[in-house]
């Protein structure tokens, strides 16, 4: 008879080895006394020993506070590397594929970054090229990741587990668990919240205010239009969405051979050739997109008894998400009406006469 097993709700947290500690710090605490005890060995002839617990006592002192000090749930010594990381990489980054050009000397002299200090002179770079894991969104939705493979975005509707019962609520986590036991490849369930902009809807409501039937209603109209104006004001509304991304590896006839088709070297330099573009793979693309669509629709089989509803985003939907990862405080919210990056915008779509705005969420591919 099998026994139920305890889980720990942090599931990431680290294995520890010995005395309560990871491998991590007891990796980091050895390094260091091994360090400190060959710098003993090698001076107490030298020096005296009160000279050398001097020395010694601040690095051994950070080497406690690196190994044993947390914040955010990351160690310091690791927030000390990424901190380092941000201090050496390029402050200004352009979605350049190609590459960056240096500006001429003349230019960098005029120039002055945010603090008025000047470009020429200074340890940071003008420019970078930034590079993105999405490189382009296909007319169905698609997200091509390049070597990556490919990745479907689709938007999840939520459930209120608190006012359910205790066998309501049971029922959910069971067949959520049936979902994630079902995977066979990886996922992610992303819950984002960005800033809500009401003044739309404010404008709407005072524009049809004026044509309601009694006054009352109309002073009523108006005064809940200025409570929420009021309300956006004061507090910061947020709205949050919850979204469920698949990915998908566009696998090449010779690597779903294997090694008994071919020799080993040659799958191997077809797996190389292959990495850089997964347009060259017109047939390994669509049987990852197939895949794709398979697994969005048990998904919803598995999901839908329970009250979740996973909808497919469209190119323009999908666009406006990465666009609104990449810059969440702007303060235009990003559609899917929006004109891509390549694409020429030569007036308003919705003026008179005017046929050649910016195309349909769903009419050809959009650059990210």
């Amino acid at each position: 008879m099998t026994q139920p097993v305890r889980i720990p709700a942090d599931v990431e947290r680290e294995d520890t080895v010995l005395a309560n500690l990871t491998a991590h710090q007891l990796l980091l605490l050895a390094a260091t006394g091994a360090a400190l005890y060959g710098f003993w060995s090698l001076t107490k002839g030298l020096l005296p020993l009160p000279v050398i617990a001097l020395l010694t006592f601040p690095v051994g002192g950070t080497a406690l506070l690196l190994a044993l000090g947390t914040r955010d749930g990351l160690s310091l010594d690791r927030l000390a590397l990424a901190a380092v990381r941000q201090r050496l990489a390029p402050r200004r980054l352009i979605a350049a594929p190609e590459g960056v050009h240096a500006p001429p000397n003349w230019l960098l002299a005029r120039a002055t970054d945010e603090a008025g200090r000047s470009m020429r002179h200074g340890t940071d770079t003008p420019a970078a090229p930034l590079h993105l894991p999405a490189k382009d969104v296909s007319e169905t939705g698609v997200v091509d990741l390049g070597p990556d493979g490919v990745a479907a975005v689709a938007v999840c509707s939520t459930v209120n587990f608190a006012l359910r019962t205790p066998a309501e609520q049971e029922s959910l986590v069971s067949a959520f668990g049936r979902y994630l036991h079902s995977l066979t490849a990886p996922v992610q369930i992303l819950v984002r919240a960005e800033r809500l902009d009401l003044s739309a809807h404010i404008g709407e409501l005072r524009a049809y205010a004026v044509h309601l039937p009694h006054p009352a209603l109309e002073r009523a109209a108006l005064e809940h239009a200025a409570y929420v104006e009021q309300l956006g004001r004061d507090a910061d509304l947020l709205r949050r969405q919850v979204l469920l991304v698949l990915r998908e590896p566009v696998r090449s006839a010779a690597r779903a051979e294997g090694p008994t088709g071919s020799s080993r070297l040659s799958v191997l330099s077809l797996w190389k050739s292959g990495r850089a573009s997964s347009g060259a793979q017109p047939g390994a693309r669509r049987a990852a997109e197939a895949r794709l669509v398979r697994r969005l629709s048990e998904a919803a089989e598995l999901l839908g008894p329970i009250g979740i509803t996973v909808t497919a985003l469209d190119a323009g939907q999908s666009t406006a998400v990465l666009t609104a990862a990449c810059d969440p405080d702007r303060l235009v919210p990003p559609s899917s009406a929006s004109a891509g990056a390549d694409e020429v915008i030569t007036g308003d779509a919705g003026a008179e006469g005017d046929t050649a705005g910016p195309p349909s969420s769903g009419a050809g591919s959009r650059a990210v």
